[in-house]
């Protein structure tokens, strides 16, 4: 009795069930949309940690009450710090490439006074400060190292593919355009720690920007060198 049931009832069950699929589908959808802001919102909360308490202070409870959610809410994100450090990681490398990506992504802006001053404005900010807090602390951290080494390597493989990419005109001086890169990293990340730590005199940086600037253009291909007639 009860298959026979179903069979003559078939068609009328049948529209019913279709249309509820849109709505559970948006409901899923909603539910993963807020599950993305509240990771992002602990994210954020874990960069905001490592700028005030430094890494080793940086406590998943520490973070929680950052986020304003419980350990319990957190935890149902990250199963575990790691998880969380990791993700954390991930992000500030992807907006340090979104950024860079911005900063280059039209030719015209490619003048190098400009592209120098927004690599410096980039690492003035609390991703910068977070990411070094992390790569200082993976120097003795071997387990914090295990996550942020390999991710370090994903992400120049990254950045220098993008940087390819944007910067088309160096494409005849390979090797020029790898020392330029690497110049420019290296000294305004390594002025950015010297300001935050009293190492460096802030009234010292805008001289060391313009001769930053003006040895890139010595390193510049040619014909990028040349005057418009």
């Amino acid at each position: 009795m009860a298959l026979s049931r179903t069979r003559t009832s078939r068609a009328t069950k049948a529209a019913p069930a279709r249309s509820k699929a849109p709505a559970k589908a948006g409901g899923a959808s909603l539910q993963a949309t807020k599950a993305a802001q509240t990771r992002a919102r602990l994210i954020d909360a874990t960069v905001r940690c490592l700028v005030k308490h430094g890494y080793a202070n940086t406590t998943t409870p520490r973070v929680a009450a950052e986020a304003g959610l419980s350990r319990g809410a957190m935890m149902h994100h990250f199963e575990n710090g790691a998880a969380m450090i990791k993700a954390t990681i991930i992000e500030l490398h992807e907006k340090r490439l979104r950024a860079f990506r911005r900063a280059a992504e039209r030719p015209e802006d490619h003048d190098v006074d400009t592209l120098v001053e927004t690599y410096w404005a980039q690492v003035q900010k609390p991703a910068f400060i977070a990411f070094h807090e992390l790569a200082v602390a993976a120097r003795t951290d071997k387990d914090l190292g295990a996550i942020l080494f390999p991710l370090q390597e994903e992400f120049r493989e990254r950045f220098n593919a993008l940087a390819e990419t944007l910067f088309p005109e160096w494409r005849e001086a390979p090797a020029e355009f790898e020392l330029a890169m690497s110049l420019s990293q290296t000294i305004l990340e390594g002025m950015a720690i010297a300001v935050q730590t009293g190492a460096m005199d802030k009234a010292k940086v805008p001289p060391m920007l313009t001769y930053l600037e003006e040895q890139i253009r010595k390193l510049m291909p040619r014909a990028e060198m040349r005057s418009p007639e």
